[in-house]
This record gives C-alpha cells, sequence and structure tokens, in this order.
C-alpha cells in the first residue's frame, strides 16, 4: 500500500500520528511522522523508515521511500 507522509524533523520524540478520519472518499491521507534525526545526509529518511515499519509491524526491507526524499512530504511504500 501507498502512504502519504508529512515529515517532522528535530522533533522531541518519534511518533507516527494517523492521518484523521475522513468521511470524504478518495482523498490523500497523510500520516505525520515525527523523528529527532535531522535531515542530514539522509538520516531523517532512514528514521522514517525505521518508525513506519515499527507502527506497521513490518521488516524495514518492506518499507521503501517512493518519492520526497529531500521533501518534508513523502510517499511510502508498505509491504506487509
Amino acid at each position: 500500500m501507498k502512504i502519504f507522509v508529512k515529515a517532522k524533523t528535530g522533533a522531541k520524540e518519534n511518533k507516527v500520528t494517523p492521518p484523521p478520519l475522513r468521511l470524504v472518499p478518495g482523498e490523500e491521507e497523510w500520516y505525520t511522522v515525527s523523528v529527532k534525526e535531522r535531515p542530514v545526509e539522509g538520516r531523517a529518511n532512514e528514521a522514517i523508515t525505521k518508525l513506519l515499519a515499527e507502527y506497521f509491524k513490518t521488516p524495514r526491507s518492506n518499507v521503501r521511500l517512493l518519492s520526497g526524499a529531500a521533501s518534508k512530504r513523502k510517499v511510502f511504500e508498505i509491504i506487509t
């Protein structure tokens, strides 16, 4: 499945906030992922990948960044 992520780096704690429930189907739902790492040399992307793997209870190898490596808005693929 594809998920859309709004990344927040330099946070006080690592956490995943799921999107709010929507009554309108078909709209993109954005997860907010906060990580302590700064976006230096891909460290924040690695931290987000690890956190998403823990959240979805899947190995890290099943979480792949599809787009947005240098952006706050990212698209990940999760294989469950």
